[in-house]
């Protein structure tokens, strides 16, 4: 999943019009699909495993393959790996309970699931490397291997010798594992590659919109599509959609969504992400544009999503940013309610000033676009509807807002607008009342910081209560003080 500042993922957006899950389908259309398939493995099981286990959970335990849609391989491949990364799972912890009827029964329904992918994929694919076909040489080897040894295991009753077995077992079961992620990760990465292909040789837009959305979908699938993405270069191909203004402004948000989730600072890589720095100066000036020109808030929430990540991808951005006039196309955004009308939004927004904060030159560019004001009502954010996703992106914008502000007050002509007005009372509420910050720590630990900075220009600012319990000890004893606060309602 592509993560965004503050720990969350772009799917975790309510945005108008997502498109569904690869895995979400019709049931009733899902089980016509998977009739023929779902027959086949169940008489194998009969004739390899006879009998089928009787137990009570046995029927939960039986995992239904997902038929693909005929000629989508991505769609297949998707689908067939969510079922063995299930089944090997699901071994797994039988292996650990001992239960050696359901580890060979499920065993025998692993081979066939895994002997339906590679067959059907192969049916529907292009021609095979070689390398794919070593690979599946040693998988269905595995395969075999394990639902023998598993078979033997069902004969035995000593339990010293039951022990050494398992032992055999679970290490083939972890070579499979890796013969299984290594195929899918070859073929996954050959689909992908070929994506990208088919956009940067179409002169149709709507192949290039419906393409690009495809890519979005897999994004949605975490991390490692998101890898293979940036490891094909599909972000030079995105860049070249950004920049292009005969794309309609639905398939450049896309390109922008697809972006955001590629650059997360959240995922696990960034190895494959070096073709990024060489379109990086001709993505943020697309995206900046896009954000200025943004039609509505969903194509807004794009751009600047896609934004905040590269800010923190690499500082140059920044910079970039600064010498684009950045600071202004997203405080003048935050005015207009078309394009900024939710806590997620300006989560994004001060995000990346959070970010361009660090650069010494963005003070001057803050005040001179009022933007300590915003600031400051972003310190009172509060959610509209209750919900918990709200709630938290509220919190996100509250503690952003006051790192940004203590990080700005290093400029005294910042401290001192902040002070007239009366951020420090604001911070004080926010500390002292933990209803204002839904008992966020988060919160709580940035507003102390950001008071603490402020106190340092401006001491006359506070009372002598507020110095001595929220200033003068140690950071932690004011955390500790405010955390423990109850609220009076006299």
């Amino acid at each position: 999943m592509m993560a965004l500042p503050g720990g969350r993922h772009l799917d975790s957006i309510p945005l108008p019009g997502q498109r569904l899950h690869l895995m979400q389908v019709d049931s009733v259309q899902r089980w016509m699909e998977d009739l023929k398939l779902m027959t086949e493995c169940e008489c194998m099981c009969v004739l390899q495993a006879k009998p089928i286990s009787l137990e009570e959970e046995a029927q939960s335990d039986l995992i239904l393959a997902g038929g693909p849609g005929p000629g989508d391989p991505l769609q297949l491949l998707l689908k067939r790996g969510w079922v063995i990364s299930t089944e090997l799972r699901r071994i797994g912890q039988k292996l650990a309970q001992d239960r050696w009827a359901r580890v060979h029964s499920m065993s025998v329904r692993l081979t066939c699931h895994a002997r339906s992918m590679v067959s059907e994929y192969s049916a529907v694919s292009r021609s095979s490397s070689q390398e794919m076909g070593q690979i599946e040489k040693l998988l269905m080897e595995k395969c075999s291997e394990l639902s023998a040894v598993t078979e033997r295991c069902l004969q035995v009753e000593n339990e010293h010798v039951l022990k050494s077995m398992k032992a055999c077992v679970s290490e083939t079961l972890s070579t499979l594992g890796q013969h299984f992620g290594q195929l899918l990760e070859l073929a996954l990465t050959r689909e992908v590659q070929a994506l990208v292909r088919k956009i940067n040789a179409s002169d149709n837009i709507y192949t290039t919109e419906s393409t690009t959305g495809n890519l979005f979908s897999l994004t949605q699938e975490g991390a490692p599509l998101c890898r293979i993405i940036a490891k094909v270069d599909g972000v030079l191909c995105l860049a070249d959609i950004l920049t292009d203004d005969s794309h309609s402004e639905a398939t450049r948000a896309e390109a922008a969504a697809v972006v955001a989730q590629v650059t997360s600072p959240h995922l696990p890589f960034t190895q494959h992400l070096g073709s990024f720095l060489e379109s990086m100066e001709e993505i943020v000036t697309a995206l900046v544009k896009l954000c200025q020109e943004a039609s509505s808030g969903e194509v807004f929430l794009l751009a600047s999503a896609a934004l905040a990540n590269i800010t923190f991808f690499d500082t140059m951005a920044c910079e970039m940013l600064l010498q684009l006039n950045a600071i202004r196309v997203l405080l003048e955004a935050c005015s207009d309610k078309q394009r900024v009308d939710t806590p997620y939004t300006r989560d994004q927004i001060v995000t990346i000033l959070a970010n361009m904060s660090v650069l010494e030159q963005c003070a001057s560019d803050i005040i001179q676009e009022n933007g300590v004001q915003l600031i400051m009502g972003m310190l009172s954010e509060k959610p509209r509807s209750g919900t918990p996703a709200e709630v938290a992106a509220c919190e996100r914008v509250q503690q952003k807002a006051a790192v940004t502000l203590a990080r700005l007050s290093r400029d005294p002509a910042v401290a001192r607008e902040a002070v007239r007005l009366s951020c420090m009372s604001r911070l004080i509420e926010l500390c002292r009342s933990p209803s204002e910050r839904n008992s966020s720590d988060a919160v709580l630990v940035a507003c102390l910081a950001a008071l603490r900075r402020l106190a340092g220009v401006c001491p006359e600012g506070l009372q002598d209560s507020d110095f001595q319990q929220l200033v003068q000890p140690r950071l932690v004893d004011s955390f500790l003080l405010c955390s423990n606060m109850e609220e009076s309602f006299v």
